[in-house]
């Protein structure tokens, strides 16, 4: 069932966005109903400020007023969302949830796609996509974070280390 399951953004009152996702995280167990209800997020991010000459990170909420919720879409689960204490409703044209798509999820940082990769630093690979297609090179650093490969390859006779994307290049066998 869990499969099925979609990313809906959820309305709240103001400073109630925790409450929320406690109260339906709870409401879910309570119910036995985790496999409908599959995750509940307040997005957050790092924010650096610059306070007299000091650095100073803290952490705020990335959407305020706003909590993802990963459900199927039942009577039920839709019954209990929307009457969890602070939820003011769904996002979507009058009461019906929108669910967001996998490209909008991701974009929010809120589900991130899986990516394995066949390769580590010193294979020999070969670009496969973009301007250098066919270019052979050598994996110099892999970037889990910026999901991007430094590969260094030979253009014009110099190594040139350049940053790809990692489906743009495949191990050689």
């Amino acid at each position: 069932m869990a499969e099925n399951a979609k990313w809906y953004v959820v309305h709240t009152l103001t400073g109630y966005e925790n409450k929320v996702r406690d109260g339906i995280e709870l409401t879910a167990k309570n119910r036995n109903m985790e496999d409908l209800v599959v995750d509940v997020q307040v997005p957050m991010e790092e924010v650096v400020e610059m306070k007299d000459g000091q650095k100073k990170v803290s952490v705020r909420k990335k959407f305020p007023t706003y909590v993802m919720v990963k459900m199927v879409m039942t009577d039920e689960t839709w019954y209990i969302v929307r009457n969890t204490r602070g939820v003011t409703g769904f996002v979507g044209p009058g009461s019906k949830p929108v669910p967001l798509t996998d490209d909008e999820a991701a974009n929010m940082g809120i589900e991130t796609k899986s990516i394995s990769i066949d390769y580590q630093v010193g294979d020999s690979v070969k670009v496969v996509e973009g301007p250098l297609e066919s270019f052979i090179g050598v994996v110099e650093e892999i970037s889990m974070e910026k999901k991007k490969v430094r590969v260094c390859v030979s253009m014009f006779g110099r190594e040139t280390p350049v940053e790809l994307e990692f489906d743009q290049v495949e191990v050689l066998v």
